[in-house]
């Protein structure tokens, strides 16, 4: 579904990716580990279309997507849920749900929205509420509900269980499980490498802009020199 070729990434003159290389599956969740600075925010930028890669290509469905701006990529099926979650927290919680369906003009937006609603009980209990005043977890939730209104078939989650308690981490997780589970890709840079390999198909490591180790994320989970590195405690951004 997604390949990336040897995508170069710089911030001016300093360069924070060098040829990463990676491809997801359609219907997997793949996850992009590493420490902080490795460039795993900068790859996910990249995907997302907020980063021109210098070289290198990236491929959605078959199509060279490379460069094309974040609104044409959410036409297509790609949506970004970005570290910070960036809702807009002086529009509700509706108000927002309804912002991640604005590039859609189907009959099935009102239904979509009573789904994810179900999905995430909370948001319905707080759709009259600003969305800067919900919890970082809530927050979290609608910042994810708002991405599938887009209706993805590829959903990029850039560290979403950032500044979480342990028990609403656990809940993200299983969402994102669900989502997979109900045909959405997931490609999700986090922050908890346990928790993501867990849920996981496949893995990547970054490591100053490089991929140093992939493979099935069972493997890395049981890989020495990754529990040591990145699984004895939570990873940076």
């Amino acid at each position: 579904m997604l390949k990336v070729s040897g995508i170069e990434t710089f911030y001016g003159k300093i360069q924070a990716l060098k040829g990463v290389s990676l491809e997801v599956e359609q219907g997997k969740i793949v996850a992009i580990l590493g420490a902080n600075g490795a460039g795993k925010t900068t790859t996910m930028k990249t995907i997302a279309g907020l980063l021109k890669p210098k070289n290198g290509t990236v491929e959605f469905l078959g199509e060279n997507i490379t460069g094309l701006r974040p609104d044409q990529l959410v036409k297509r099926g790609v949506s970004l849920v970005p570290e910070g979650r960036a809702i807009l927290s002086g529009m509700t919680v509706m108000e927002n749900l309804e912002m991640g369906a604005y590039q859609r003009n189907d009959k099935e937006i009102g239904k979509d929205i009573e789904g994810v609603m179900e999905r995430f009980p909370i948001l319905r209990e707080r759709k009259a509420q600003l969305g800067g005043t919900l919890s970082g977890g809530q927050q979290q939730m609608l910042a994810i509900a708002r991405a599938l209104l887009s209706k993805p078939k590829l959903l990029l989650l850039d560290e979403p269980s950032m500044g979480l308690a342990p028990l609403i981490v656990a809940d993200i997780f299983k969402i994102i499980k669900e989502i997979k589970d109900a045909g959405t890709t997931v490609l999700v840079v986090e922050q908890n490498a346990k928790q993501a390999l867990k849920v996981a198909d496949y893995g990547y490591v970054l490591e100053t802009g490089k991929v140093i180790i992939h493979g099935p994320a069972q493997d890395l989970l049981e890989d020495p020199k990754i529990v040591e590195a990145y699984l004895g405690r939570k990873s940076g951004a």
